[in-house]
């Protein structure tokens, strides 16, 4: 273990884009992010152990409170993939890879569930809720979000 005890101060930063991929597994880069940010007293606005996060551990069979526990002792980008790697449901590299690109895919307008919810937060931000995939929204939220924080 690194021990690495510090990370993003998600008050004056967003977390990484769920785009970015850490062990080839879309989301994890932005749930360490935020364990790691709630861990050490700077998550701001953001959650952990939220739906999004939890899309990533529902798949793989994880708690939040197992990841958490990992993260803690001071585990690294790379420890954590490899952590995901050997915990839970074992997926293969072409599953990981698969699960990723489905999740960079994902429109919350398809579900009709989530389409009201998601309608709503696209629009304030004149994005099309038809074409926009959820990490686009995210990404765009972050980054308007913090360019008004810092208005």
């Amino acid at each position: 273990m690194n021990n690495v005890k510090t990370g993003k101060d998600l008050i004056k930063e967003a977390p990484r884009s769920p785009k970015t991929r850490v062990g080839g597994y879309a989301i994890l880069g932005r749930t360490y992010d935020k364990c790691r940010a709630l861990l050490w007293g700077n998550i701001g606005e953001y959650h952990f152990d939220c739906p999004l996060d939890n899309m990533l551990f529902g798949w793989k069979a994880v708690k939040g409170d197992e990841f958490k526990a990992e993260v803690e002792k001071g585990a690294s980008d790379e420890e954590m993939a490899k952590w995901l790697d050997s915990h839970g449901e074992k997926k293969s590299p072409e599953e990981v890879r698969a699960w990723s690109e489905q999740m960079m895919a994902a429109n919350p307008h398809e579900d009709p569930e989530k389409r009201d919810w998601f309608i709503e937060q696209v629009s304030v931000y004149d994005l099309d809720p038809a074409t926009t995939t959820l990490f686009d929204w995210l990404d765009v939220d972050d980054r308007e979000s913090y360019a008004l924080a810092k208005a």
